[in-house]
């Protein structure tokens, strides 16, 4: 058992006690669960006039259901989610409903009784704090708060510019619409759209394992000015509530930090009992293009909470598939820390997640951890069984 105290966000270099290790061991067979073939498509769909309107829908059909995620930055950025349980299901639009002030109704999934599950996600606010004055990581709020960027008031690129079949990928690159600072001038935020054809983890950490029912999001603020020396930032993502409670959020860790080197904790937010929807995420970020332990920063979640005490944002494809009356449940995401490598580096930060439905990607033991376990646990049996043998045959005295 480590004897340091292990940071609330996951990171150093304490590994769990042997209890967790007997159950990820007991775990790490079991791998994905309910895996199947499908057939995934990455399309924008054009408004009735024939002009791209930034709606994003990938499309994985499977022989026996089909799973939608409609991104798009009509408003905020926000990504639906739906579940079929038919491999003929298809996303309907109404686009005059959908542009104008009352847009409900005008995204359906058809058949409406093939629905198995449904839910949201949107991103709402862009936030910076000036931390030159705070040492403590987990503070709330990490430092002094500057005014927040509302995404609702962005302007977004034409996605079909950076659409790529081949990567099953999208791009949506946004600016405020009013920056009379000019912090914007040279920057941007970027939300990195990707399906994927078959279960595997990308290059780049944190090195998320994906399957082909879920897709990533990577979100990059790059060449953006700050307005302090120390400038911490952080995302609000709101979510449709469950009633009148919130999705739960988990945290899963494990002895094993190859893909995520020195994160040994993995975060998750789930919609409920499967098959639901989920996000997984790792709590790093980091402020290199090429994210490596050097350039790692600790990524904290505040705990979810109802959003009745303050308006949020409205995403018209959100309102379009389930209507105005609505409850949502927000978080918020904050990358960084006073000390250590920070934005003010390079100018850059990105963050990563998993988006989902159906049984979250379980992670087995690398090769490297199986093979020093293996060496570990072995060696004092083998140890044993040489002085056993030693006695057992061994010359005797008389």
């Amino acid at each position: 058992m480590c004897s340091c105290e292990e940071p609330r966000w996951g990171w150093g270099h304490c590994a769990p006690g042997p209890i967790l290790l007997l159950g990820l061991l007991l775990a790490a067979p079991f791998g994905l669960l309910g895996e199947e073939t499908r057939q995934v498509t990455l399309e924008v769909i054009p408004d009735s006039m024939g002009l791209p309107q930034n709606l994003l829908h990938i499309r994985a059909v499977g022989t026996n259901s089909t799973l939608h995620y409609v991104w798009s930055s009509l408003g905020p950025p926000a990504v639906l989610l739906v579940a079929t349980n038919t491999p003929h299901s298809d996303l309907s639009v109404n686009w005059s409903r959908l542009l104008s002030p009352e847009p409900d109704g005008a995204l359906m999934v058809l058949p409406k009784d093939s629905i198995q599950f449904s839910s949201a996600l949107v991103f709402t606010r862009l936030f910076e704090f000036d931390s030159t004055n705070t040492s403590d990581v987990a503070a709330e709020p990490p430092g002094k708060p500057y005014p927040p960027y509302s995404l609702a008031e962005f302007s977004w690129n034409n996605i079909t510019d950076s659409l790529d079949p081949a990567t099953l990928s999208a791009t949506f690159r946004g600016h405020p619409n009013q920056d009379p600072t000019r912090a914007f001038a040279n920057g941007s935020l970027a939300f990195r759209v990707q399906a994927f054809s078959r279960s595997g983890r990308p290059a780049q950490p944190p090195r998320l394992l994906h399957t082909m029912d879920t897709c990533q999001l990577e979100v990059a603020l790059v060449g953006a000015s700050p307005r302090g020396n120390r400038s911490l930032f952080g995302l609000e993502v709101a979510t449709l509530g469950q009633g009148p409670d919130c999705p739960s959020m988990q945290e899963q860790h494990s002895i094993d930090d190859e893909y995520a080197p020195a994160v040994f904790q993995l975060d998750q937010l789930l919609w409920g009992s499967l098959p639901s929807g989920f996000v997984q995420w790792r709590p790093v970020a980091f402020s290199q293009k090429q994210g490596g332990r050097e350039s790692a920063l600790p990524c904290q979640a505040s705990p979810l909470h109802p959003t009745l005490a303050y308006p949020l944002p409205q995403s018209p494809i959100v309102r379009a598939f389930f209507g105005s009356h609505n409850n949502f449940c927000a978080f918020n995401l904050t990358f960084g820390a006073s000390t250590g490598p920070g934005y003010w580096d390079q100018h850059y930060l990105s963050w990563s997640m998993l988006l989902g439905v159906g049984t979250p990607p379980v992670d087995a033991l690398s090769p490297l951890v199986l093979g020093i376990m293996a060496v570990a646990l072995g060696a004092p049996g083998f140890m044993l069984l040489a002085g056993g043998l030693f006695l057992l045959l061994g010359p005797k005295r008389k």
